[in-house]
C-alpha cells in the first residue's frame, strides 16, 4: 500500500506482462513466461531463473519510491536475510543492480526487481476468519512475536548504508500535510456518526502521539505492513515478505498492525497475548508500549481511510472501501472509549 500516485501504470494485465517479458532479459532468462501472481499496487510475477529457481519479479507502481529509497528496501531485505530473518533475498540482475528500469517505448520506464521465492503459505487472508485452533493460534502468533522483535535487534545493530533514505511513520507520516498513505479527512465511505468519533479520535491521537516517546529503545526501521498476507509459515517458520512500506517508525506500530486485522476473531484475546509474549521473548517491551497499543491502533486506522479516499477512483470498489471504514471506524470508537 503506498501513498497517492500518478495514474500513469499500465492499465491492464497484458500490459504489465508485457514489461515483465521485456525484464525477464535483464536477468538472463531467454525463453520463459512470467506467471501474474498479483496485480494491485504493484505486479507481481513468478518467474524461473536460468538455474530453474523460481524467483518473485517486481514491477513497481510509478511514483512511489525513488531509486535510493527503493535500492534502501532491497539492502535492508538483504542484511535481514543474513541476519537470520527469513524474508526474501534481492537478485541482482546481470549487470549486478539491484532492479532495474523497463519501459515499452510508449510510457515511462517503470522500476523493476527480482527476490528470491519463499515457499512459505499467508498466515491468513484479509476479511476471512482464521482457520486455527486455540492452541495453534497460540503457536503460531508467538513464533510472529519472536520474528518482529528479531527484525527489530536486527533494525537497531545494522549501521544503514550511505544514501540509505526510506520515508517515516512518525507524527508527518500520518498527521502532516501529506501523510504517507494520503489524508483521511475526505474518505467517502464515512457516515456522519463514524466521521464525528473518526475526528475526536484524531485529535486525541494527535495529543497523544505528539508526546510519545522516541528514542532508539522504541523507534527505527520497522516492516509497517505486517498484515496476514504478508506473514508466511514455512513449518514452525515464520517469513516476511512484502517491505515495500518499510521505513522508520515506532516498533510497536509493527505489533499493532499485526494485531489489526485479528480484532474481530473470537480466540482475539489469545492472539494478542501470544503476540506479545512471543516479542517479550526477544525484546522488551514496557508497560507503557502496551498501553499505546490502542493509540498506534488507531493510528492504522487513520492510514487506512487516507488510502481508502485516495483510490476511489482507482482500485477500491464501494465494498471494499465501506468494509476497510468501517472497521477503522470502530477502531477509533475504541481507542476514544480507552480499549
Amino acid at each position: 500500500m503506498s501513498a497517492v500516485f500518478a495514474q500513469s501504470e499500465p492499465e491492464t494485465e497484458a500490459d504489465v506482462t508485457e514489461l515483465a517479458r521485456r525484464a525477464l532479459e535483464h536477468w538472463g532468462v531467454r525463453d520463459g513466461e512470467p506467471e501474474l501472481l498479483k496485480y494491485r499496487e504493484n505486479a507481481v510475477f513468478r518467474i524461473r531463473l536460468p538455474d530453474g529457481q523460481p524467483a518473485a519479479m517486481r514491477i513497481h507502481r510509478p511514483g512511489y519510491h525513488s531509486d535510493a529509497a527503493l535500492s534502501s528496501e532491497l539492502q535492508w531485505m538483504g542484511f535481514l536475510q543474513s541476519a537470520g530473518v527469513a524474508t526474501p533475498s534481492p537478485v541482482p540482475a546481470l549487470n549486478g543492480d539491484l532492479f532495474v528500469p523497463v519501459g515499452t517505448g510508449t510510457a515511462a520506464p517503470r522500476q523493476v526487481d527480482c527476490l528470491s521465492w519463499l515457499e512459505g503459505r499467508a498466515v491468513g487472508a484479509r476479511g476471512v476468519p482464521l482457520g486455527y485452533a486455540p492452541e495453534q493460534a497460540r503457536q503460531v502468533f508467538t513464533a510472529i512475536g519472536r520474528t518482529i522483535a528479531r527484525m527489530h535487534n536486527a533494525a537497531a545493530g545494522w549501521a544503514t548504508p550511505p544514501g540509505f533514505a526510506r520515508h517515516a511513520w512518525d507524527f508527518d507520516g500520518f498527521f502532516g500535510a501529506t501523510p504517507i498513505w494520503g489524508r483521511f479527512e475526505t474518505c467517502p465511505f464515512l457516515d456522519d456518526t463514524s466521521r464525528e468519533l473518526v475526528f475526536r479520535a484524531h485529535e486525541k491521537a494527535v495529543a497523544a502521539l505528539s508526546r510519545h516517546e522516541r528514542s532508539a529503545r522504541n523507534f527505527g526501521l520497522i516492516h509497517a505492513d505486517l498484515v496476514r498476507e504478508n506473514v508466511l509459515l514455512d513449518g514452525d517458520a515464520i517469513q516476511i515478505i512484502d517491505f515495500d512500506d518499510c521505513g522508520h517508525g515506532w516498533h510497536v506500530y509493527d505489533l499493532a498492525v499485526a494485531l489489526y486485522q485479528n480484532r474481530h476473531e473470537a480466540i482475539y484475546p489469545l492472539i494478542e497475548a501470544s503476540l506479545l509474549d512471543g516479542y517479550r521473548q526477544e525484546r522488551d517491551l514496557t508497560p507503557e508500549d502496551i498501553a499505546s497499543l490502542p493509540l498506534f491502533s488507531a493510528l492504522r486506522a487513520f492510514a487506512f481511510l487516507g488510502w481508502v479516499q485516495s483510490r476511489v477512483e482507482g482500485d477500491v470498489n464501494r465494498n471494499a472501501g465501506m468494509r476497510i471504514s468501517a472497521i477503522a471506524a470502530d477502531v477509533v470508537a475504541a481507542y476514544l472509549r480507552g480499549m
